[in-house]
């Protein structure tokens, strides 16, 4: 089974879509991270963000792994751990761009469909229920207004000793969402059959309380039908 959970930068994907894999007993993949990934690699090589040939040929080269020890998420590329890596503002300022190369995002789709393999599954990103699974059984778009979320990127942010002005971060979040909806390769929509989750004035308990009844009525349905 495929629970699919999408949305924009920071409406709380990667969080619910954790906790709700615990609750569930079902196996987490953040496909955000695996982009993260590849985005930091393409930094650290130096390689042209411009040139999409490249970038594919990266994509198709490092190693990417997730997982997760104690309940705490990791991922590496070629073999290192890169799990704070990839939060940097850098990585954050890039990623849209990486992600949005068809050929790239062919590739990771691919290797998320591998991981996702024949196992109950709860994956998180911008093109889950519209890409890499159309027919996951629960889709949930999750949204939340933009000044919520900077705001709760700027909390995640200072966890990490980074400050950064709010207003700065919602400039940032505005412009990804305009580009990330309007890309040609993938863009943000809301998937068919996808059910909207406001996550504005929730708290990430709330969040994963409702996706997992979600789940569960849909499981509930099944078994009587």
């Amino acid at each position: 089974m495929v629970v699919a959970i999408d949305g924009p930068a920071s409406s709380g994907k990667s969080t619910t879509a954790r906790e709700v894999a615990k609750v569930l007993g079902f196996t987490h993949i953040d496909t955000g991270a695996m982009y993260r990934a590849l985005t930091l690699a393409a930094l650290r090589r130096n390689v042209r963000l411009e040139d999409d040939e490249e970038l594919t040929r990266l994509a198709r080269e490092v190693r990417i792994e997730l997982g997760q020890e104690n309940g705490v998420p990791w991922v590496t590329l070629d073999g290192e751990d890169v799990s704070q890596a990839i939060r940097t503002p850098e990585v954050d300022r890039h990623v849209s761009r990486v992600s949005e190369v068809a050929g790239v995002r062919e590739e990771i789709v691919r290797q998320q469909r591998v991981l996702a393999g024949s196992r109950d599954v709860v994956m998180e990103g911008r093109d889950i229920g519209t890409v890499v699974f159309p027919n996951a059984e629960v889709k949930v778009f999750l949204v939340a207004d933009p000044v919520t979320r900077a705001r709760r990127r700027k909390a995640e942010l200072e966890q990490r000793g980074i400050v950064r002005p709010l207003e700065e971060i919602l400039s940032e979040i505005v412009r990804r969402d305009e580009y990330d909806s309007s890309r040609a390769v993938s863009p943000l929509k809301r998937a068919e059959g996808a059910e909207d989750l406001d996550t504005s004035e929730l708290s990430i308990q709330q969040q994963v309380d409702e996706v997992v009844a979600r789940v569960r009525r849909y499981l509930e349905k099944v078994h009587t039908t």
